[in-house]
């Protein structure tokens, strides 16, 4: 930051005059906003590097659970999930497979039936959304008297892309006995190695569980879900009149509602599954802007009460943080500068058009080697985890950062298409089951 600069240089702060100033105490003011705001983030990233936090060992309680799987037409995926599943060390009289068939018009029923599970036809093109189709389930579980023998202690929510190890279920409910209402748990690709979008989600992901809620567990504040992958208890759920969440990110609503009653979701690190990323880079605009919008609801309808607790209860201004992105920060700059350039412009000042360009290249430049470092951390942590050769890790690093600068335009145009913007599902077609996952590569190159 330049105040900083010239008092280290100088001795004394030279802001100049007029515009220049005004760029100036901008471009400062930006700096410190965002130091301000995910300073805690950079103090997790430490932690969550040094330190990985695994549950006690000892006895723990098994839990009558259930799997919930919200499916949209996933005849391509959901079998391989589902025997994942059913090859958990779990004891399988202790739980349930649940399936939402949601407006399918493909085999998922028939598939899911085959392997046993209950399934829930739900047909509804007027109240779209993963969120609806819980909210259909749980009412569905916890209202009609024929299902009160099948409704457990607490829900294991998936999407059918998804394939779960064999001790997920054992491990997610280690932290759930120990007195967790929320648990997420540690989200891995199945389709890492694809191209520079899903390493992106990949390398993302893993920061999440790894340097965000790896460090909240070992620091006792509230950690995060996202999407997929956490446990819910069956109590909170009826608190919740049968999930009461229907915004683009139901998840994100869930765990904000959560965190502003003065509550605190824990994490299964040693819970882990995999997720299926999108491919194309318009199939992950739509997603992610989605997302984005998804988000301003939540800020939206959730501001007054992350307000009120930010003192006495530090996960709200975590979550703050997370709904108030730093892009936002990024997007104040890609507006502010281009509008001086402008003024300065139609006054004739060249030297104040190159300044006001130059901060914002400088602003915007800044986001790369943050984000690299954040690449190169989790790059590091966890080698092992990320299932793709060496050389494809190393060039990953380079295209994560690219990755990140992405959400600003998705970030933008979700603002601007705010009432626009409607939940499409996203195809899934990876095939893969548990065994292609946690094969080694050694492995598969004996084949």
């Amino acid at each position: 930051m330049q105040i900083f600069i010239d008092l280290i240089v100088n001795g004394t702060i030279q802001a100049g005059t007029g515009l220049h100033a005004v760029i100036y105490w901008f471009s400062n003011i930006i700096s410190l906003l965002f130091l301000f705001m995910y300073l805690h983030q950079f103090f997790y990233l430490i932690i969550g590097t040094a330190y990985h936090k695994k549950p006690k060992k000892g006895e723990h309680k098994q839990h009558k659970l259930a799997i919930v799987i919200s499916a949209r037409n996933e005849e391509k995926v959901i079998g391989n999930l589902i025997d994942s599943i059913q090859k958990n060390d779990y004891p399988q009289d202790l739980y349930n497979i649940f399936v939402i068939a949601d407006n399918c018009t493909d085999s998922t029923k028939q598939i899911c039936e085959e392997k046993g599970c209950y399934v829930f036809e739900r047909n509804d093109t007027e109240r779209i959304g993963k969120g609806y189709a819980l909210n259909f389930l749980f009412t569905k579980l916890h209202t009609e008297d024929k299902y009160k023998d099948l409704v457990p202690e607490a829900y294991i929510v998936l999407d059918a892309d998804n394939v779960v190890k064999p001790n997920y279920i054992t491990e997610i409910n280690k932290v759930f006995d120990s007195g967790y209402e929320i648990v997420t748990s540690y989200r891995n690709s199945k389709n890492f190695s694809k191209n520079w979008i899903t390493s992106g989600y990949g390398l993302w992901f893993l920061h999440e569980a790894r340097h965000l809620n790896n460090a909240r567990m070992m620091l006792h504040s509230s950690c995060a879900i996202s999407g997929t992958g956490f446990l819910i208890s069956t109590d909170l759920v009826k608190e919740y009149d049968n999930w009461k969440f229907f915004t683009m990110t139901e998840d994100i609503e869930c765990i904000t509602c959560f965190v502003t009653s003065g509550k605190k979701a824990g994490y299964a690190s040693t819970a882990e599954f995999y997720d299926e990323q999108p491919e194309t880079f318009k199939k992950s605009y739509i997603q992610r802007e989605r997302w984005a919008k998804g988000y301003y609801q939540v800020l939206r309808r959730y501001l007054g009460k992350l307000l009120k607790g930010f003192f006495g209860n530090f996960s709200c201004w975590d979550i703050f943080t997370t709904l108030f992105p730093a892009l936002f920060v990024t997007l104040a700059c890609v507006l502010f500068y281009p509008v001086v350039a402008i003024i300065a412009a139609s006054m004739k000042d060249l030297s104040l058009v190159w300044f006001s360009l130059q901060s914002l290249l400088l602003t915007i430049s800044m986001l790369y080697p943050i984000m690299f470092v954040v690449g190169l951390l989790v790059t590091i942590t966890e080698w092992k985890k990320i299932n793709c050769s060496w050389i494809k890790k190393i060039l990953y690093l380079f295209t994560f950062p690219i990755f990140m600068y992405t959400f600003i335009p998705v970030s933008i145009s979700a603002i601007f298409r705010f009432k626009k913007i409607v939940w499409t599902p996203i195809v899934h077609d990876q095939s893969l089951t548990i065994e292609d996952m946690t094969e080694t590569e050694n492995q598969k190159q004996n084949k």
